[in-house]
């Protein structure tokens, strides 16, 4: 796959999918930190550092979405709030993943990938066209295989994004997910051949 792709969402946003450059780093941090703190889709528990974050998210390939053009319409609320994903006047990041080996050696034909979606950005089917893009960036990496490993149950968007592009459940870890409120959740653990 050669990048940058571009796309258009649902409501019209026009974006650009790319390799994540270093300067949108810091952005993803942010993205990424403020998701672990929510408490619902990552194993993590508390912000990573930049070191931290560097090991965990850039150890193999990473990308993100660009908005180039957003629609007029788009409002902002406090849960909501775009300037999280502003870089100075550079294009927005509305969404980001990597890509990188699920295990090692004998094992690394095998990736793990995570995505993240700016709060700004979600419900324009911007998870779908990153998974998409994902299978095919993973393909011609040489993997063979996706496998993700603690997707929580409670991720229902997330679930059925993977549902939607043939993934199989592979397993389920019981109450793997100590979630903020208290409540314990499963973590199912899905597949997808790439050949």
């Amino acid at each position: 796959m050669e990048l940058p792709i571009s796309y258009q969402l649902k409501q019209g946003t026009e974006v650009v999918l790319d390799q994540m450059a270093s300067a949108e780093t810091e952005t993803v941090r942010s993205l990424f930190n403020a998701i672990v703190v929510a408490g619902t889709s990552y194993p993590q528990q508390t912000p990573l550092s930049p070191q931290g974050f560097a090991d965990y998210w850039l150890k193999g390939s990473a990308y993100v979405l660009r908005a180039t053009a957003i629609p007029q319409t788009c409002e902002e609320t406090p849960e909501h709030s775009t300037a999280a994903v502003t870089i100075g006047n550079a294009t927005n990041v509305l969404g980001a993943f990597y890509i990188k080996p699920n295990f090692p050696g004998r094992c690394g034909h095998i990736c793990n990938a995570g995505f993240i979606v700016a709060p700004a950005a979600r419900g324009q089917g911007l998870g779908h066209v990153m998974g998409k893009a994902m299978l095919t960036l993973a393909r011609s990496l040489g993997y063979r295989a996706v496998m993700y490993n603690l997707v929580f149950e409670t991720n229902v968007a997330s679930l059925k994004i993977w549902q939607a592009l043939d993934f199989q459940e592979i397993g389920r870890v019981p109450q793997a997910a100590h979630l903020p409120d208290g409540r314990y959740a499963d973590a199912i653990m899905l597949y997808k051949s790439l050949i």
